[in-house]
């Protein structure tokens, strides 16, 4: 666990940079820190390893005052990654992986299998990448380094400032994907500084939302921070359109979904149409004996059979796409616009389980929004 007590930094001439601060952030934990240009956010993740020394407060980790004793000896205990990368242009990419642990004193055998396990889990395998040079990388390559060698000694805690700001918009789409499967899978607890609130609400448990002079305005989970403001300026910062940003953040559920008629793969054609008769829908969803989904039928394709004849596996037609339950709303209301379908099937695992619509996901959104909740409240 980091913990920021009254932390304060204030510059010879005067300039408060930050506020007493006081910050929390759970071991395991992916903080986000956010705000405007100069509003203190990268100071306050230097202060943590401090290449910045604070003027007042204490910052812990695990419990221990780092706010004394050896600042190098701290740093060699923090992972720390920087919109730059900082990669050693004349060591190779297993040399420059390897540089805390050779620094700690590690012997060469446990540094090398160390340096093939960081490149293996970052996508850059040892025996592909591992002697070639910074410059025979791309800038994600790179970027991907610098997080290896942040990693190389297992410390508790990561610092990243602006990690992925340098890398064009596809690369960085992709860094955020590995970085979230790194994350999960190593449960680092780390501060990351982004000006960018959607790289933040992709990426955060929990978002640190700073105006000038480091004041801290909101702290709290991606949902809360774009559904429910603390204040004016949140609000503002966050942007008009932060209803849509909590798609990302949004999870489907079983309550979103809508239900239309299912009928089984073996149902005749007239007890198929018998099932959608009625219906507010003209289609039925196709399962099988276990409650898998195998596709769906509609009035057309089961008028098209002819009488009371043949079955449904006759007429029956296969989705191009599906979602998972727990994907975000974001993804759900992607593959509807991108099929141009009114609607989308949603399993759990191989079962089926309901149907997300745009109506679903504007539910969804007004569900999980207290302000939208209470907006919609005051109009009744």
């Amino acid at each position: 666990m980091i913990a920021l007590d009254g932390v304060e930094k204030r510059y010879p001439d005067g300039t408060l940079a930050v506020t007493s601060l006081d910050l929390a952030v759970t071991t395991g934990d992916l903080v986000a820190l956010v705000g405007p240009s100069g509003c203190g956010k990268s100071t306050t993740l230097r202060m943590v390893n401090r290449l910045i020394e604070p003027t007042a407060g204490t910052i812990t980790i695990d419990g221990d005052d780092v706010t004394h004793g050896d600042p190098v000896a701290l740093r060699r205990r923090i992972g720390y990654v920087i919109q730059q990368v900082g990669l050693f242009p004349h060591l190779t990419v297993a040399a420059n992986v390897a540089t805390v642990p050779d620094l700690l004193g590690w012997d060469a055998r446990r540094t090398r299998a160390r340096t093939a396990e960081l490149l293996e889990l970052v996508g850059l395998p040892q025996e592909t990448f591992g002697r070639r040079y910074p410059h025979e990388l791309s800038g994600g390559q790179r970027q991907r380094v610098g997080v290896a060698r942040a990693l190389a000694a297992d410390p508790p805690v990561l610092l990243m400032d602006e990690p992925f700001g340098a890398v064009d918009p596809i690369a960085r789409d992709r860094l955020q994907v590995e970085f979230r499967r790194i994350q999960a899978e190593l449960g680092k607890t780390v501060l990351f500084v982004t000006h960018d609130i959607d790289e933040a609400v992709i990426l955060a448990d929990r978002i640190a939302v700073f105006s000038q002079g480091g004041v801290l305005e909101q702290y709290a989970s991606p949902t809360q921070v774009l559904g429910d403001p603390a204040n004016e300026f949140v609000a503002d910062f966050v942007g008009s359109d932060r209803g849509l940003r909590r798609l990302a953040v949004t999870p489907i559920e079983v309550a979103d979904l809508e239900h239309p008629p299912t009928v089984l793969v073996t149902d005749t054609a007239a007890e198929a149409r018998a099932a959608i008769d009625g219906a507010s829908v003209p289609y039925a969803i196709v399962l099988d004996a276990r409650g898998e989904l195998l596709g769906w039928v509609s009035e057309r394709h089961l008028a098209d059979a002819g009488g009371a004849g043949g079955t449904v596996a006759d007429r029956a037609r296969r989705f191009e796409t599906t979602v998972a339950l727990g994907d975000s709303l974001r993804r759900g209301l992607g593959e509807i616009v991108q099929h141009d379908a009114g609607w989308l099937p949603v399993l759990d695992g191989a079962r089926y389980v309901g149907v997300l619509t745009p109506d679903a996901v504007y539910a969804a959104l007004r569900r999980t929004s207290p302000a939208a909740h209470e907006e919609a409240a005051a109009l009744l």
